[in-house]
């Protein structure tokens, strides 16, 4: 059983496109184990399992990944933050804040529950 599942959306991140893909497999390699399960066809169950877990490690890696960019991210607006404060540049200072919180909120998005 095999699904070409490699287009991304177009306006998707490709993280977000990662996270997508890996949670498409893991899904669909518990549902071929299942079937495999029901039928008694082991190669089915073991294709299923590989799946599944090719899945999981593909979203967590997608994981890992935005939330290393988001600390970036946090980490450079919170630079650009303090440099505006400090030199009077408002503009500076309010495009560092936006940063920093577009790193959390991406942080957030990809943190391991």
């Amino acid at each position: 059983m095999s699904f070409n599942t490699t287009s991304p959306t177009s306006n998707m991140g490709s993280d977000d496109s990662s996270k997508t893909s890996g949670q498409f497999h893991s899904v669909k390699g518990n549902v071929v184990e299942g079937v495999g399960n029901m039928t008694g066809n082991t190669s089915w169950q073991q294709s299923g399992k590989q799946e599944h877990a090719a899945g999981e490690a593909e979203t967590k890696s997608a994981q890992t990944k935005g939330y290393a960019e988001g600390t970036k991210d946090r980490i450079g607006g919170k630079k650009d933050a303090v440099v505006g404060a400090v030199s009077g540049d408002r503009s500076q200072q309010t495009q560092g804040n936006i940063r920093q919180e577009k790193g959390q909120t991406q942080q957030d998005n990809n943190r391991n529950l």
